[in-house]
């Protein structure tokens, strides 16, 4: 899938045990240990919003400094100021200090998703771009769910082998990272006309928010949301095979669709079954069709993620990938954050139908805008039957 696989499983390798780390520090360690340190809900909550603030607002800048210092030395900030934050926690731990060090930590951050998913496009087989970049964006899944569902109960049962695991691991990251620190992209740098350059990737910004505040209308309603319809996690089980199983199917099979013709292959049938699937998810009685809701999300998300990744990838100037790549990504993140306050009134107001009505119209409102922008002319990427470009 890459030309460099030992250099990209390096970088896929950092970007994993740093998001293991941050989401098991900011997810579980601090919130259950944070009356032993002692920190109270609101410091914690301070230093967490400070940590992810700042990472967002950074993601531009720091892809900048990738094409300024290199991609290797600008992601050793990140983890060194990781284990600096780690550490003033654990051993002096103080509410101020904590919100800086956090603070420090997510601008030191920022550098790392955009530098992987501009290594990725840089290093990918030709043809297998929006793949490539697909299966990058998805390894960080399984850290992840550790960091948020085992690092807890650990915590909770041997504080203190916890935390010197999460300082090992940190530890860890900031040996790979020197390992790459020599790293520089292949993508060629080049004077650019700016506006003309960065025109294309402007007009990807609505639909980067969009497209991700859908999804994060559910984050912080989903156990009321399982309270009110009467289900359990266990009640998922069988929903959530059949939406992995037909992911890692679309993901393949579609994904070969915006690699080797257009992203919009992928994309705008991604966008559509995704209406669907929260438009049907909105109806009473939905609990009847979770089998089918959890098989249509697999399709739609596998499909809407290879081909978005496959158009963003087509669209970012060439010498200014990891900036351009910076750029998109803090506006995704922006929409991470407005969704949850969107979401949280919609239960307010209309309850279940409320937040999947608001899901559905968020995913319709995006393909109107891309087929929009398609029919226009002045959607990036190119023209239908364009050859996918490594």
């Amino acid at each position: 899938m890459w030309l460099r696989p030992l250099t990209m499983l390096r970088l896929l390798a950092l970007l994993t045990l740093c998001e293991t780390v941050r989401t098991g520090f900011f997810v579980s360690a601090l919130p259950v240990s944070g009356p032993a340190l002692p920190l109270g809900a609101a410091a914690i909550g301070a230093m967490a919003g400070a940590h992810y603030l700042a990472d967002a607002l950074a993601k531009g800048p720091g892809g900048l400094l990738i094409g300024r210092w290199g991609l290797g030395a600008a992601l050793l900030p990140g983890p060194l100021l990781g284990l600096l934050a780690l550490l003033l926690t654990r051993h002096w731990p103080h509410p101020a200090s904590g919100v800086l060090a956090c603070a420090a930590w997510g601008l030191g951050y920022a550098a790392l998703w955009p530098g992987v998913m501009s290594a990725s496009q840089a290093l990918a087989v030709p043809g297998r771009t929006a793949r490539a970049l697909t299966v990058s964006n998805l390894s960080v899944a399984p850290a992840i769910l550790t960091g948020a569902l085992a690092v807890g109960p650990l915590m909770k049962a041997h504080p203190d082998l916890t935390w010197t695991a999460l300082l090992v691991t940190q530890s860890l990251t900031v040996l790979l990272a020197l390992s790459l620190t020599r790293l520089r992209l292949p993508a060629p740098e080049r004077a650019a006309h700016v506006w003309r350059d960065w025109r294309p990737v402007a007009a990807l910004l609505p639909a980067a928010f969009v497209q991700t505040l859908a999804p994060a209308l559910l984050s912080t309603v989903l156990y009321p949301l399982l309270d009110r319809l009467t289900l359990t996690l266990r009640d998922l089980w069988l929903p959530g095979l059949l939406a992995v199983i037909t992911f890692a199917l679309s993901v393949w099979l579609i994904g070969r669709r915006a690699d080797r013709g257009h992203p919009r292959r992928a994309l705008l049938p991604g966008l559509l079954l995704l209406a669907v699937t929260f438009a049907l998810a909105a109806l009473p009685g939905m609990t009847a069709l979770l089998p089918l809701l959890g098989a249509l999300l697999g399709v739609g998300y596998g499909a809407f993620i290879t081909g978005w990744n496959g158009l963003v990838a087509r669209t970012l100037p060439e010498g200014q990938r990891a900036a351009a790549w910076g750029t998109v990504m803090a506006v995704e993140a922006l929409g991470y954050a407005a969704g949850p306050v969107l979401g949280g009134a919609a239960w307010q107001l209309a309850g279940v139908s409320g937040v999947f009505g608001l899901g559905a119209a968020v995913f319709l409102g995006a393909l109107l805008y891309d087929l929009g922008r398609a029919r226009t002319g002045r959607l990036p990427g190119g023209t239908v039957g364009e050859a996918g470009r490594g």
